[in-house]
This record gives structure tokens, sequence and C-alpha cells, in this order.
């Protein structure tokens, strides 16, 4: 892809954004729904491709959220503000989930996992709340905070060492969305564009050789930056396996 193209995608990304990243007293109205599960947490099949840590994280407080919000996967890993409108049966803080899918449906923005629908709920509601369904809501994009996590390269499970390298990133923290991914070629003495294949994860075939740096550009409340990180996989990485990165993003 020309550079020009490349620059263009990008900044289409980043308007789609901008309405999103402005932090504010201001709610916007929308309607939220919950799917089936058997353990009231998120879906590890979801299509960010967290696998089970989009099940797990924010203790399975997670929700899949519409084209809007997904925005081609640049939206996994946002974190919500959400609340109900009922007065009887919703309370006023609602809940805080994490997006690690797709999914909408009648109107909504949110699909919420069990555990995260019923924390909108005044103690002793949440029956009722189940029982309606779908519930109009308000919600706001707030920062994730992960308990000083430091950003986490997670190599995909269907990578092959040394001939394909898919990656994707855990514990994206504050309001930040990251836009594109590259690697470093020492012979050709560049950076190299990864796919964004789907979701949150971005790919390369027949990656470098040895140690890989990285860097990856990140949109946010403090603008668009690119982040640098070298000697961020090992040359012996392996599928299924974590990185730290050694940077925190807030």
């Amino acid at each position: 892809m020309k550079q020009s193209h490349v620059l263009l995608l990008l900044l289409v990304q980043v308007i789609a954004l901008f309405p999103l990243l402005c932090l504010s007293d201001g709610f916007v109205n929308s309607r939220a729904t919950y799917f089936g599960s058997p353990d009231c947490k998120g879906n590890p099949r979801g299509a960010c491709g967290y696998g089970e840590f989009g099940r797990d994280i924010n203790n399975g407080e997670v929700s899949g959220v519409s084209s809007r919000l997904w925005n081609n996967g640049t939206g996994c890993g946002a974190c919500y503000q959400v609340r109900c409108k009922i007065p009887p049966h919703c309370n006023e803080e609602g809940v805080y989930v994490v997006a690690t899918d797709y999914g909408e449906g009648d109107g909504t923005d949110f699909i919420f996992s069990p555990k995260a629908y019923g924390r909108m709920a005044r103690p002793g509601t949440e029956a009722q709340l189940y029982s309606f369904g779908v519930v109009n809501v308000e919600y706001q994009r707030v920062p994730c905070h992960y308990g000083g996590y430091n950003l986490v390269y997670k190599v995909h499970e269907k990578s092959y060492n040394p001939h394909y390298l898919a990656i994707l990133f855990l514990y994206v923290g504050g309001v930040n969305d990251i836009l594109a991914v590259e690697v470093w070629q020492e012979d050709c003495k560049e950076w190299k564009r990864m796919r964004r294949v789907f979701g949150a994860v971005h790919d390369y075939q027949n990656p470098p050789r040895g140690i890989l740096s990285l860097r990856f550009l990140v949109y946010g409340s403090a603008g668009i930056n690119w982040v640098q990180s070298p000697n961020a996989l090992p040359a012996d990485w392996s599928a299924g396996a974590t990185y730290n990165s050694n940077i925190l993003l807030t």
C-alpha cells in the first residue's frame, strides 16, 4: 500500500475515533442487552482475538460493541462506563466494561456479559433487570486502569516461528487506541507495516529473523504518536506466549 494511502486510512480512523476520545461529563444515550454465558463472563472466541484474556479481563465484566464503537477492530480494549436508565432497578454508578467483542442488535451499542449487565442493577433487583432483556442506557468512554500492568505483547496461537507472526496488545491503559503496528526490517533499514487481520490482531508473513523491534501508532488524549519498542520480541518467540513491553500507557 502506498504511503499516502496508508496516511489517508489512518486519518479516517482518527476522525472516526475523535468523538469517542473526548472525555467529558456528557453521556451518550443508547441501548444495551446481554448474551448467554455458562459462567457469566466473556466470550473467549470474541472478535477482538483476545482468547481467554477476553473472558476474564476486568473480572469478566466485558462487552461486545456496535460497529460504530468497534471501528474495524480499533475499538478493541476500550473502556466504558454504562448506566441503565430505569430508576427503580438501576444504580447510579452503572458498570465499567472493556470492549472485547463485536455485536449489535435492536439498536444496541453494547452486548454485555451477564455479569456486567447485572452490575448495573440495584441490590436485589438483578432478576428484574435481566427480565427486561434490553434496556435504555447512557455511556461514556473512560480510561482503562490495569493496576500497574505494563503493555503486554501476545503472540497469537496461529503464529509459526519463523514463517508467520501475528500479535495483539493486552493491557492498553488510559484512553488510547492502537491504529497501526510496524516491525523493523534491519536489512532494508525501514519499518514494515503489519496487517490488521481482525479485531486487535496484526500479522506479518515471513517476519525478520532474530530479535524483533516494533513500533505502534497510538491515538488518545495525548494526541497521535508513534511509540517505539526495541527488542520487543526475542528471536525464539513462540505462539501463545506473552512478553512484557516495559511500556505503561496511561
